[in-house]
């Protein structure tokens, strides 16, 4: 301490190492199988990442790339929009290149929170959201999902929404759960943004990974594309976690306020890679539904394993995580329970708690991640067989 104060601003005192790291710290340690954070542990497609060492080759990137994203990125971002959900963006002054979606999203909390707004997003949520609407100096609401079935609930958010409220953050197709936001649900949340006036940031860099039903982009509802920020990026399509590449598309003064704030945090990154995926954007129909086909399967020789290992299975609609419940064991602690997990079988996973504003919603929930490869998955099914 100097000066009689914390060395840490008090806006981050309550956020220590993320329960990422800590579980896959242990999971090295203990040699375990880590199904707790979600990265793939196979590369993505062949050309795309020659289309990498084409750019790096080439000279394309090695320097400072435009702050905004180079062009060619931002016309296959505008192209993928169009192609995939009939938005329409200026790639000029509508689609913003980010460091992955993280950046992104502190870069539009940053730029659109001032202190003392509120912002209600949904919990359990994933944990950059917190941090981020803290560093702003904003207030999170939570509007809790609960199990079984993990919907949100209409009728209680427009109970949270105050004159203090500004922004409805979002994340469809869902992390932890696996929701994905139905028309209706999402035509209702619409209406209430609408009728206060909020702006929406929306989340969706699982866009790619939706089991049942489809994914519909808030953006595209009547009254929506003036106040929505929408977030992607390409790590969890294209399995290239470690590239950093993400975007912002939205109305031209929201990408503008989102560009003021992100040009200050990194400027720019990931010049050669930003090549890379614009080639990645263009892949036929083919590899998004043999992507998603593929992760399906996944999802489903996980969910089987974990029943027959005794957690109660909530199966998601999307994403590449199962959240599941551990009261079958006669046990209530999450965090306790993944803590000797790896001890116990060998696998590592993660409790849903460390996304809860209040930890009792989710005490009992723990998360576990299959896009692993099959031979991985499957022994993972083995050794948690061993709980029983």
């Amino acid at each position: 301490m100097t000066q009689g104060r914390p060395l840490l601003n008090r806006r981050l005192a309550a956020f220590g190492t993320t329960i990422f790291a800590e579980m896959s710290a242990l999971a090295v340690r203990t040699g375990s199988i880590n199904l707790g954070q979600g990265f793939p542990d196979t590369d993505g497609p062949e050309e795309i990442r020659e289309a990498a060492v084409r750019a790096l080759r080439a000279g394309h990137g090695n320097q400072y790339p435009p702050g905004p994203g180079v062009p060619e990125l931002r016309n296959a971002v505008a192209a993928h929009q169009e192609r995939f959900y009939g938005l329409t963006w200026s790639p000029e002054t509508e689609v913003l290149v980010t460091t992955g979606a993280t950046e992104a999203i502190a870069a539009s909390l940053l730029a659109l929170l001032e202190p003392d707004d509120e912002v209600i997003a949904f919990e359990p949520y994933y944990d950059s959201y917190a941090a981020c609407i803290a560093m702003a100096g904003a207030q999170r609401v939570p509007l809790t999902l609960r199990a079984p079935d993990f919907r949100p609930d209409l009728d209680e958010l427009r109970t949270l929404i105050t004159p203090r409220t500004r922004l409805l953050l979002l994340n469809t197709p869902h992390n932890p759960t696996g929701t994905v936001l139905t028309p209706d649900e999402l035509s209702g949340i619409a209406a209430l943004a609408v009728e206060h006036d909020l702006l929406v940031v929306t989340d969706e860099v699982y866009e790619h990974l939706v089991f049942t039903g489809a994914h519909h982009p808030i953006a595209a509802l009547p009254g929506m594309r003036e106040r929505t920020v929408s977030i992607s990026s390409s790590g969890k399509t294209f399995s290239y976690t470690g590239w950093k590449i993400g975007w912002v598309t939205g109305d031209a003064p929201l990408v503008a306020a989102v560009r003021a704030a992100k040009q200050y945090l990194t400027f720019v990154s990931g010049g050669p890679f930003q090549y890379a995926i614009a080639e990645a954007l263009a892949l036929p129909d083919a590899f998004f539904s043999g992507f998603r086909a593929d992760m399906h399967r996944k999802r489903d020789l996980l969910a089987k394993g974990l029943r027959a290992a005794g957690f109660r299975v909530y199966e998601p609609e999307g994403t590449y995580f199962i959240t599941t419940d551990i009261s079958p064991f006669g046990d209530e602690d999450a965090y306790a329970f993944c803590r000797a997990l790896p001890e116990r079988c060998g696998v590592a996973a993660v409790p849903n708690s460390v996304f809860y504003d209040d930890p009792e919603a989710g005490r009992s929930q723990v998360r576990f991640t299959f896009c692993k490869k099959d031979d991985v998955l499957e022994e993972a099914v083995e050794r948690l067989a061993r709980l029983g």
